[in-house]
């Protein structure tokens, strides 16, 4: 599956920043989701990541600015987005009307999800205390300790291997208002290192009351997931389950189908699946009858070397 750019962010258009002297005719600040993005290899300018920054708080009204997406900030590879981030903090005062903030808008053909090197996104979060959604794409390097946030409603790591220090920082945050939660676990040849355990305050339910949407994505422990949010406590609150892009056979998906009712969800993603047909079969007949919206149109990737038969995420390197 390949990753591509963002087209939206928090309900807005995406819009790229111009290059210097392009001519392009800028729309109101708070009516796109703009991004900021710098390619070493293909960009002809002088400038980079820093000085794209600050023409782009020059060229708008920042306290209008309501959407941010970060994307390339240079040879993803070696460098960080510590720079990406610190242009952020220094402008806190400026983009006083931010809401919702993406870092690591990048492709494939400009880095492999798994070459981008994040750091410790949380700094975003203290200095902005009124946002309402942060996304990152790239898991190597990537940081987030415990964090209190009080307005925070969507938070989303797009990863090929999410570190399991990530998921047990979100797990022991304090944030009341997060509505929607999306983790992509990824594989751990990758750095995909997180376990079931890792989950449980998330699946216990006590820990993000205002949750109503649960992404557990792209993992390799995908059926182990599955089992475990049969029986969580937080899937009664929920109106969207995603248990997309990962490895869920049939073992999983009976471990759905045998555990608690899953009726009241609006929609049910388990996408990208390895499941037979009477299984599907089975999910169809149990849950769209109660109006469940159940999404299964990809199957995954397998090969079979020697008898033995390999199955893959939908993202990883």
């Amino acid at each position: 599956m390949s990753v591509d750019h963002l087209d939206e962010l928090h309900g807005l258009p995406a819009f790229d920043f111009p290059l210097p002297d392009q001519g392009t005719e800028l729309p109101e600040p708070g009516a796109v989701a703009w991004r900021i993005s710098y390619n070493p290899y293909a960009d002809e300018s002088d400038e980079d990541f820093g000085g794209r920054f600050q023409r782009f708080l020059t060229s708008v009204d920042p306290s209008r600015v309501r959407a941010l997406i970060i994307g390339q900030w240079g040879e993803t590879y070696e460098g960080d987005a510590d720079d990406a981030i610190e242009q952020l903090l220094m402008a806190k005062d400026r983009l006083t009307s931010l809401e919702a903030v993406f870092i690591g808008d990048i492709t494939a053909e400009e880095s492999e999800i798994s070459w981008i090197e994040q750091s410790d996104v949380t700094p975003v979060l203290h200095a902005y205390p009124t946002l309402r959604e942060l996304g990152v794409r790239g898991g190597s390097g990537l940081s987030f300790p415990a964090v209190t946030h009080a307005h925070l409603r969507t938070l989303r790591f797009e990863t090929g291997g999410l570190p399991g220090a990530v998921v047990r920082g979100v797990a022991a945050s304090d944030l009341p208002a997060l509505e929607r939660l999306e983790m992509w676990l990824g594989v751990e040849e990758y750095g995909g290192d997180a376990t079931v355990a890792d989950l449980a305050p998330v699946l216990s339910g006590g820990r993000f009351p205002a949750l109503r949407h649960l992404g557990v994505q792209n993992s390799e422990l995908q059926d182990e997931i599955a089992a475990a949010i049969a029986a969580a406590p937080v899937v009664a609150q929920l109106a969207f389950l995603d248990l997309s892009m990962g490895v869920l056979t049939d073992e999983g998906a009976a471990a759905l189908l045998d555990g608690q009712p899953l009726t009241h969800l609006k929609w049910l993603d388990l996408d990208h699946n390895y499941f037979s047909a009477a299984m599907e079969e089975r999910l169809r007949a149990a849950l769209e009858p109660s109006g469940v919206k159940v999404v299964m149109t990809e199957k995954g990737d397998e090969d079979e070397y020697d008898d033995e038969v390999f199955r893959y995420t939908a993202v990883a390197e």
